[in-house]
């Protein structure tokens, strides 16, 4: 599966108020976060260790705005870095900067 399959799949199950998302062969737990109670998921794609965390409504940003309205956006992370945003199904990659 392409990593934005993997993205969009994991939003997928995340809102369906499942416990757990399961990718390939394996399971991963959803858990809340203390202060606002947001879903995150912490799971492997080809041996990086990905964030997946609900979008905050409460924030100024774009996304924020777009959860606010309804939509259901995610935020992922890897390695301490915004790697992408999915926003009802729909993929933004973040492109690192050049070196």
């Amino acid at each position: 599966m392409s990593l934005e399959a993997t993205l969009i799949e994991v939003l997928r199950q995340a809102f369906a108020d499942a416990q757990s998302v399961t990718l390939g062969n394996a399971t991963y737990p959803v858990v809340r976060t203390s202060k606002r109670g947001l879903r995150q998921i912490n799971f492997s794609y080809q041996g990086k260790e990905i964030r997946a965390l609900e979008q905050n409504p409460e924030t100024k940003s774009r996304w924020a705005a777009m959860a606010r309205d309804g939509k259901k956006v995610m935020q992922f992370l890897s390695e301490g870095r915004y790697v992408a945003v999915v926003v009802d199904g729909e993929v933004h990659l973040y492109r690192g900067r050049k070196k």
